[in-house]
């Protein structure tokens, strides 16, 4: 994986869990933890798109460090 790509990932997975934390805090997921004890579905799928995308960055960063 070349650098860029792998920079990019990390930030989107960063701005990703960023979006996905500020979700968590908002009115409807609130509610739907008082009904379910989840938060919402958009807010599980911010944050697992988040960590998915930055640990693939990572990843990458790292790996295109130790061939190059």
């Amino acid at each position: 994986m070349n650098k860029p790509l792998a920079i990019a990932l990390l930030a989107v997975g960063t701005i990703l869990i960023i979006y996905g934390a500020s979700a968590s805090d908002s009115a409807g997921s609130s509610v739907s933890r008082m009904f379910t004890g989840a938060p919402t579905n958009r807010t599980i799928w911010l944050l697992a798109g988040g960590v998915a995308a930055a640990l693939v960055g990572v990843v990458g960063l790292l790996g295109s460090s130790k061939s190059g």
